[in-house]
């Protein structure tokens, strides 16, 4: 029996019919894998998955390609991506967050620290890596070798990329250890087997390390610097303070610090005191802030002994009336240890000085404590008189600001 006429097959409706437009629409949401493959399907596929423009938004995305990049080349945008993925396709998860940091970096030191950038190195080649690899005989994490195709680290110099430290007998500025100086620096003795180091202090001698592979205790890829446990008989026995998971987060997370402010600039050298919004009060004309940082390198585990120091600032309204002005006596401090054990502190000035604050006026000292747990706070307050009126005197907040000792782990070598 015959179908009815609205029964009748209609024509199968080919790829070949449709229209050019929607097609390229559809494309445009497609990865660059499933853009790639489409290629392979059939001919009309494989010539609108060619269509130029569909590569622009890969090639921003992946290796952050500009428009003034691609008129630079002198290339459409497929071929950029093709070739840029033929020299950096192994690293394409990292490169456009490695990439954005540096640039990043730059553009801040370029404002703030501008002598850092001539110590930076430029990138090296995928065959430099491997002879590496091939020398210290261990692999080296993606993100790792992704970053130093941007920048192979910088030269021993000081100040160091990856952050100060100063006290009045104690210095420490980091380097970020160029692949060639990392490799010569690379670990097979016991407790620090198979790690590389990553940065370098000319003045103390000490690194962060990452570890390339999960032996003694550690996880593969974490960073850390290393402290002896001076309670140990096997001098190869370390505690080791982490710093980082993985050099992708290690590095971003210390490049987002510096370029958003976290880290002050002082003498054209990035500090790492790590400073807490709430850390603020205000008595009267005057506010007192306060900022932190762990020093591993005057710390023990065994013995505990956890070092840190911080930094104050005291300013005065430039709002304030000139009567105001005022001279530190003397100090107050209330230092508690995480078991609650108090000790107070009382004494005139602060180091040693007798600073006089006026509207507008700042005053910044560092100074440090110590603490027989891993962590600890202190408060209190200062005590100021008027200048203009000799027998007022009152009393400034300190807020009260917590010192936490990073997480640690001691080797089993």
């Amino acid at each position: 029996m015959a179908a009815p006429p609205d029964m009748e097959l209609s024509p199968a409706l080919s790829l070949e019919l449709l229209p050019t437009d929607p097609l390229l629409l559809i494309l445009s949401f497609l990865d660059y894998r499933d853009l790639v493959s489409c290629c392979y399907l059939n001919r009309r596929l494989n010539q609108l998955s060619s269509h130029d423009p569909l590569w622009k938004r890969h090639c921003k995305k992946y290796w952050l390609i500009t428009e003034k990049e691609k008129t630079r080349r002198n290339q459409g945008w497929r071929a950029i991506f093709i070739s840029t993925y033929s020299d950096l396709g192994r690293y394409i998860q990292y490169y456009a967050t490695l990439k954005k940091a540096w640039d990043d970096l730059e553009q801040y030191l370029g404002q703030w620290c501008p002598r850092m950038i001539g110590s930076l190195k430029e990138s090296v080649r995928e065959e430099d890596l491997d002879a590496v690899e091939a020398q210290i005989h261990c692999k080296l994490p993606d993100d790792y070798r992704c970053s130093f195709r941007i920048h192979n680290g910088q030269k021993l110099v000081v100040p160091g990329l990856m952050g100060s430290m100063a006290l009045s007998n104690h210095y420490r500025s980091e380097d970020l250890l160029d692949i060639d100086t990392a490799a010569g620096g690379f670990q097979q003795r016991l407790g620090l087997k198979q790690c590389l180091p990553l940065t370098f202090c000319i003045h103390t001698g000490l690194s962060q390390y990452m570890a390339l592979e999960s032996v003694e205790g550690r996880n593969k890829y974490e960073i850390f610097y290393q402290c002896p446990d001076q309670m140990a008989r096997n001098p190869s026995a370390i505690v080791m303070f982490i710093t980082g998971t993985s050099y992708l987060e290690w590095f971003t997370s210390y490049v987002n610090k510096v370029v958003t402010g976290g880290y002050p600039i002082i003498r054209d050298q990035i500090f790492r005191y790590v400073h807490d919004k709430d850390c603020v009060a205000t008595t009267e004309d005057i506010t007192v802030s306060v900022s932190t940082s762990f020093l591993p390198e005057l710390s023990s585990v065994h013995p505990p002994h956890y070092f840190f120091t911080y930094r104050i600032r005291i300013e005065m309204s430039k709002d304030a009336l000139p009567e105001n002005i005022c001279q530190l006596e003397s100090r107050y401090w209330r230092i508690t240890n995480a078991k609650g054990d108090v000790e107070e502190v009382q004494g005139p000035g602060v180091v040693g000085e007798f600073p006089v604050i006026s509207p507008g006026k700042v005053y910044e000292y560092t100074s440090c404590t110590t603490f027989t747990t891993t962590s600890g706070y202190m408060e209190g307050y200062y005590t100021f008189h008027c200048l203009s009126n000799k027998d007022r005197f009152f009393n400034v907040t300190i807020p009260r600001f917590h010192m936490v000792c990073p997480t640690f782990k001691v080797s089993t070598a």
